[in-house]
């Protein structure tokens, strides 16, 4: 019997941290988090990358 695995946050602050662009729900928080479209938000994703700071930052807030 395997022992199972200890969960530990750090997976999720890294999830945190980026915003798939192929996942509706993340482009949709975004979007009604900086007050921006969802097709902004994901050409603002193709543009600079999926780092939330950065996408945030192009979205003006």
């Amino acid at each position: 019997m395997a022992t199972p695995k200890k969960k530990t946050a750090r997976g999720r602050k890294q999830d945190r941290a980026q915003v798939a662009n192929g996942q509706d729900y993340e482009v949709r928080y975004e979007a009604r988090k900086t007050g921006r479209s969802a097709s902004a938000v994901k050409k603002a994703v193709k543009k600079v990358g999926n780092a939330r700071k950065r996408v945030e930052k192009r979205l003006g807030r």
